[in-house]
């Protein structure tokens, strides 16, 4: 392998690296949604047909 690509891998293979930091990082930071408080909160709007 000549200097040129060993060179190339090394930088593309650090530049891939620090893309994984960056955005793991990004997504521990992220908050999360707030979920509802109860069951009936999930629960649709309309009125559901009686069985």
């Amino acid at each position: 392998m000549g200097t040129t690509a060993l060179i190339y891998m090394i930088v593309v293979q650090g530049l891939v690296t620090v893309i994984t930091i960056y955005f793991f990082a990004k997504v521990l930071k992220t908050p999360p949604k707030p979920e509802p408080d109860s069951y009936s909160d999930n629960d649709d709007k309309t009125e559901r047909q009686p069985e």
